[in-house]
């Protein structure tokens, strides 16, 4: 039931379409669900380097090989 009219960022495509929820990746990395939200949805957005060095190393930790520059620049 993805992608019913939403809105996604690259990032959020991109979880979309490795079969990855927000509410995973939230849990592993241990960040909020609102700057989960905002990672997945807002196109504008961009976190600070901590919010994503948490994220990034929960992907890590599942093997994806992720890397700021694939989302955000």
């Amino acid at each position: 039931m993805f992608g019913l009219g939403k809105k996604r960022s690259k990032f959020g495509k991109w979880l979309d379409k490795q079969g990855l929820t927000q509410r995973e990746v939230e849990k592993a990395a241990r960040i909020n669900k609102n700057t989960m939200s905002l990672l997945c949805n807002d196109r504008d957005y961009s976190p600070k380097y901590s919010t994503w060095a948490k994220v990034e190393k929960a992907l890590r930790k599942e093997r994806y090989n992720v890397d700021y520059d694939d989302f955000w620049m």
